[in-house]
């Protein structure tokens, strides 16, 4: 030991004598203090690596240098992925700042607080610390060695991950424990193309998956697992097959100093097999599965409904006879049911849901209403026989109001006053969207005010008008989201909110992805390293497809429709539309299939909020909503990338801007 600290002393001696040097060459304060900041972080870093606690605190340190991915669209986010069809916030300020992307507000020199460029490259370069000074610790066991390996291949490997998703190909750093706190960004070195970004992300979590445990104990529950990492490996492979980046020749003439193009410009199917294999490997580990709550039986009549005809009776997986379609949905964003004993959630984190949640809620229960869900994903919820919204009758869809109420799955309430429209549709509707004459139970308020299943609308002079300085907020579709919000949730007090989870990969996401990589594939593809084989199977396809649509309650899918490619393709992106609604998916689904251009530009349409009270059949209109700012939105081909900031740009000579900006 004496030895080992004359050793580390003569260093720092050395070093000091480099600052003095330093100092007196270049008459630099401010250099000085880089160099001290060095010898400081050098003995912290010694420090670290020499107790296991330290070390711990170190990784969770890391960890929680990646962003809160729960804020996905008001106080708070940052991260633009709101930016989507599936709805918009009612301005464009710091209080919603996705707009601004949707407004075309977003340039280089502003990117309105969406630049986690330097950040994430803090922490890759911490995990590269990590892995390699790990071995200095000799208070660490073999398993916590291991472990602690795992977390920061995993680690390394999701902050490249979320960089790839913002602004396509990136840098790889060399992977080198450097251990001054300067910027790995500002290193100048040019972008990799993203195919081999991908292989290299995907070789550090293929290293996470084979180091980190199958399961964890609740108390580590939030910690990333082998499944996360075969989860987060498989969507990297998804979106690499996808048209964005797999033959993509709109990118033709992005080319890297070495002529190699950025984004590939041949088709590779095969992409497509490499996908599917990781899907399988998730689905043997026989460790996850749909979340489904049993059927509810009531002599009160306000149990489970009764499935429609169309909807096989058989036991789940191979129907709904056995499962609450609502509730099974429902209670996992709702808070009813404790992540332990949701085996449908793969990797995930505490929701922060004051700041989401307030946009949704109604003035009377402590929001704004502000966020306002488009026609065009209402009219992707089904009817509650698995036909299309718009295969139903004239009838089912008017403005009559249905004139009787009802209560299923034990507290979901139907208000006598709700449209037809809104009458008949499948489970996830009722268990994700706010629409006029819902009913928000609050029940956890112990108040006065009569803000108790309140029954919300959102005419002109209804009682979801914003006051005050939030009167620019008001709804503009008459829709809202109620995803997260439990029947008991009030933003009033004295009364509470359940605390809640969000599923940043669930099983659905596995099923769903498994299926689409399939429908696409060519033949068979065997990966080489695991041995673990897929091949094109229509029965598989029906059989993962259906326990989605089963747990929805709605019919399923024949062989035939799983053997029409097209008809498939087509079933499989609204079915990820729906199941993932609000999950911060449909922002790189739209991107990644090329969708983004015609589905953003369209117009925005909703219900005429415009109309009063009075005015029913008027507010039941459907209508285009380009009467302000935030309903103007648009899309162009530069936004399938972020802008990288132009200060980081700056900073490294070799790096190029994304096309467009």
């Amino acid at each position: 030991m004496k030895k080992i600290f004359k050793t580390k002393t003569w260093d720092r001696i050395y070093i000091f004598i480099a600052v003095m040097i330093g100092v007196l060459t270049f008459s630099s304060c401010e250099k000085y203090l880089d160099i001290d900041k060095y010898i400081y972080d050098k003995i912290t870093l010694d420090s670290i690596f020499v107790s296991k606690q330290k070390t711990i605190q170190y990784i969770n340190g890391t960890a929680a240098l990646l962003l809160d991915e729960s804020k996905q669209y008001s106080i708070g986010s940052t991260f633009p992925f709101g930016a989507t069809d599936e709805a918009i916030a009612a301005w464009v300020d710091w209080n919603h700042r996705f707009m601004y992307l949707l407004t075309d507000q977003v340039t280089p020199r502003d990117t309105k607080g969406f630049n986690m460029w330097g950040t994430y490259y803090k922490g890759i370069r911490k995990a590269n610390i990590i892995l390699a000074r790990l071995g200095e610790n000799k208070e660490l066991s073999d398993i916590d060695r291991r472990d602690l390996t795992g977390r920061a291949y995993f680690l390394r490997a999701y902050f490249y991950y979320s960089l790839m998703r913002m602004y396509g190909p990136v840098v790889i750093v060399p992977n080198t424990a450097i251990d001054s706190d300067a910027e790995v960004s500002s290193a100048s070195f040019e972008r990799s193309s993203y195919d081999d970004c991908v292989e290299y992300v995907c070789n550090d979590l293929q290293k996470a998956a084979d180091y980190l445990p199958v399961d964890r104990e609740e108390a580590n529950q939030f910690l990333p697992t082998k499944g996360a990492a075969l989860a987060v490996m498989a969507r990297m492979r998804l979106y690499a097959a996808s048209p964005l980046f797999n033959g993509n020749t709109y990118y033709s003439d992005w080319l890297r100093s070495d002529g190699k193009p950025y984004i590939s410009q041949v088709q590779d199917k095969s992409k497509w097999g490499k996908a599917a294999v990781v899907y399988k490997q998730i689905i043997d580990l026989k460790k996850y599965q749909l979340n489904i709550t049993p059927i509810i039986i009531s002599d009160k009549g306000t149990g489970t409904l009764p499935l429609p005809a169309t909807v096989s009776k058989l036991n789940f997986p191979y129907g709904a006879g056995d499962i609450d379609p609502y509730k099974s949905y429902k209670t996992v964003f709702d808070g009813n049911v404790l992540p332990s004993h949701n085996k449908e959630l793969i990797y995930f984190c505490n929701r922060n849901g004051n700041d989401d949640d307030w946009i949704c809620f109604t003035t009377k229960q402590g929001g704004i209403a502000g966020f306002s869900v488009t026609q065009d994903m209402i009219d992707a919820y089904r009817m509650a026989d698995g036909r299309q919204y718009s295969e139903a009758t004239d009838a089912e869809k008017s403005a009559d109001a249905v004139g009787t109420g009802m209560t299923f799955s034990d507290d979901y309430q139907l208000s006598p006053d709700r449209a037809r429209m809104h009458d008949n549709r499948e489970p996830r509707f009722y268990a994700s969207i706010g629409f006029n004459y819902c009913v928000w139970p609050a029940s956890a308020y112990t108040g006065t005010d009569p803000i108790k299943n309140l029954v919300v609308n959102y005419y002109k002079d209804g009682n979801s008008m914003p006051s005050g300085n939030y009167v620019v907020d008001y709804n503009r579709t008459g829709y809202t989201s109620r995803k997260y919000i439990n029947q008991e949730d009030t933003r009033n007090w004295p009364g509470f909110s359940k605390p809640k989870i969000f599923p940043t990969f669930r099983y659905a996401e596995v099923l769903l992805g498994y299926v689409e990589a399939m429908n696409e594939m060519e033949g068979s593809y065997t990966d080489e390293a695991t041995q673990t084989s897929v091949t094109k199977n229509v029965a598989d396809m029906v059989f993962y497809f259906n326990q989605i649509r089963y747990r929805a309650g709605l019919p399923g899918i024949t062989q035939a429709d799983a053997s029409d490619y097209e008809k498939m393709k087509s079933l499989i992106k609204q079915e990820r539309q729906v199941e993932f609604a609000f999950e911060n998916q449909r922002y790189f689904d739209l991107r990644r299939w090329k969708d983004a251009y015609n589905a953003i530009n369209k117009p925005v349409t909703g219900m005429d909020v415009s109309a009063n009270m009075s005015e029913r059949s008027k507010f039941y209109t459907v209508r285009v909503w380009n009467t302000d700012q935030c309903t103007k939105r648009l899309f162009k081909n530069k936004m399938n990338f972020y802008p990288i900031d132009q200060s980081v740009l700056d900073k490294n000579g070799k790096l190029v801007q994304n096309p467009g900006w």
